[in-house]
């Protein structure tokens, strides 16, 4: 047992507004510069919906992620090195500039100083990559809402076996927001596929990064993350992605994307995790069983032998001890409610989501039963306006009962605090239905409802005795170079693409039968 130490993150999906803010703080602190304008580190999409980039989800397209081949070893879907020697030129399974949009501009001096006249002035948007005059088509956050849902939705790969019965009734569906980042997955498809070893996962808190000296631009790592959250920055032609904020993660502080959450949805805290079980529990043959496989990866902080395996690891005491106050070990692990996105993907995820309960409520109430009474709920999670089947293919690799599970743990956990509030009654048969304790059960609900500050974010600081090898580590991210955050302008004439001798910067995608 080698344990290492992990930091990840929860979301909440029932406290998500779909105001993004995440992704703007995310966006004016890591991607408010030249080179980057189509990339959102963190993006908010509206599901049912194809998502960003467009339809990334479809791995029979995108390549992306793992699979056991016939003899039950793991491999990339995107091949293995020759395929992905030959195609290092013409990659044939990246996006194009099309899939994720392109993002415009305006020249506000031309309507600032416009000369008083008759008519009132008008700007053009003007492409944020060429500078040229453009038409806005589509957009990061294109679906918001369901916006032209009728015409976009069914292309969702996750609706590829229920489409018909969710567009003969869309009228009464539901949709809830899903905030993505950078999963920094503990098997990442992008570091195992990157020929120059830029990827890399630091070994200290498993947070993903690229080293920008390293990095040749062959975006591999872009074609192999299933999650399409690796990108190219055409100003430098290398990779970037979600940082975690590691620098704040280093300082003991949260990242922004959930510092600044209005929800309050998100959960940061470590994980300690057996490194030598990775491989296996990515291998298993059956794509439902990965969710049980992944949470066997994760190692107790309270038992002593996972203590002295960890002590004997490197792993700090006040390290250790994050990680029994860790809010998303209790999520994952204790309470079993926090899911990954797309367990079939192989990487395993340590961005985790609580799928979202309030649909459920409203399809009880729309009938005029009692919402606080455990058995219509648990009858109306079998019976969603939206089919159970959608959330189970983004959570559980398609098995409903593990979803109809977590939610009916959820329902029965805001019936019992109620009936507790309002007459002190607790329920016995509440309790063993839901497999809790009631100290587990007021436990969770003060975790998901009105837990303070410290409570959410249990990430300790990184220790001085491991600053110079962080900071070895980190000499390569685009943080304090030419080009990284607040070192760059927003040119108002969109001519952000172009390079100082005038010419624009590498092609951004070589998709299509392009090249780099």
């Amino acid at each position: 047992m080698r344990v290492l130490a992990q930091v990840a993150m929860v979301m909440n999906l029932d406290k998500c507004i779909g105001c993004h803010t995440c992704s703007v703080t995310c966006k004016q602190t890591w991607t408010n510069r030249e080179g980057v304008e189509y990339v959102w580190f963190n993006n908010v999409e509206t599901k049912p919906g194809v998502g960003y980039p467009r339809r990334y989800e479809d791995q029979e397209r995108w390549h992306g992620g793992w699979q056991v081949d016939r003899r039950g070893r793991l491999k990339l879907r995107a091949g293995g090195r020759v395929r992905r020697l030959v195609s290092l030129f013409a990659n044939p399974d990246l996006p194009d500039l099309d899939d994720y949009y392109e993002p415009v501009t305006y020249d506000y001096d031309s309507l600032i100083n416009a000369p008083a006249g008759p008519h009132v002035p008008v700007i053009r948007p003007k492409s944020a990559i060429t500078g040229e005059d453009t038409a806005i088509t589509w957009g990061a956050n294109w679906e918001d809402d369901l916006g032209g849902a009728p015409e976009h939705a069914p292309a969702d790969p996750n609706l590829a076996a229920m489409a018909e019965k969710v567009r003969l009734e869309f009228d009464r569906t539901f949709m809830f927001h899903l905030p993505r980042i950078c999963e920094h997955c503990l098997n990442p498809a992008c570091v195992a596929a990157c020929p120059s070893g830029a990827m890399y996962k630091r070994e200290e808190d498993g947070i993903v990064l690229v080293d920008q000296d390293r990095c040749r631009g062959w975006r591999m790592c872009v074609s192999s993350c299933p999650y399409k959250k690796v990108y190219v920055n055409h100003r430098t032609g290398k990779a970037e992605k979600c940082t975690f904020c590691f620098p704040r993660i280093e300082a003991g502080q949260p990242t922004v994307c959930a510092e600044t959450c209005v929800g309050r949805l998100r959960y940061l805290g470590l994980v300690l995790y057996d490194a030598d079980a990775v491989l296996g529990a990515a291998s298993v043959a059956d794509p439902r069983e990965l969710l049980e496989a992944q949470r066997r990866v994760f190692l107790d902080p309270d038992d002593p032998e996972v203590v002295a395996a960890a002590r004997a690891s490197g792993i700090s005491d006040d390290w250790i001890e994050a990680a029994r106050r860790s809010p998303v070990h209790r999520l994952a692990m204790r309470y079993g409610v926090a899911l990954p996105l797309h367990p079939e993907y192989r990487t395993m995820p340590m961005v985790w989501y609580i799928p979202p309960l309030s649909p459920v409520l409203d399809a009880v109430t729309g009938v005029g039963a009692d919402a606080d009474d455990p058995d219509n709920v648990f009858h109306a999670i079998t019976d969603l306006r939206i089919p159970l089947e959608y959330l189970a293919s983004l959570f559980t690799a398609g098995d409903t009962e593990v979803v109809a599970g977590v939610l009916m743990k959820l329902s029965a956990m805001r019936a019992y605090m109620r009936a507790r509030s309002l007459d002190g009654t607790v329920s016995a048969d509440l309790l063993a239905a839901s497999g809790m304790t009631a100290a587990d059960m007021e436990d969770m609900y003060r975790l998901l409802a009105v837990a303070k500050y410290d409570e959410r974010y249990v990430v300790p600081p990184a220790h001085r005795e491991d600053a110079a090898a962080l900071a070895a580590q980190a000499d390569g991210c685009s943080l304090d170079g030419d080009g990284g955050p607040g070192m760059g302008g927003f040119h108002p004439t969109g001519l952000t693409g172009r390079r100082s001798d005038g010419r624009l910067g590498l092609k951004l995608f070589a998709g299509k039968g392009g090249t780099a």
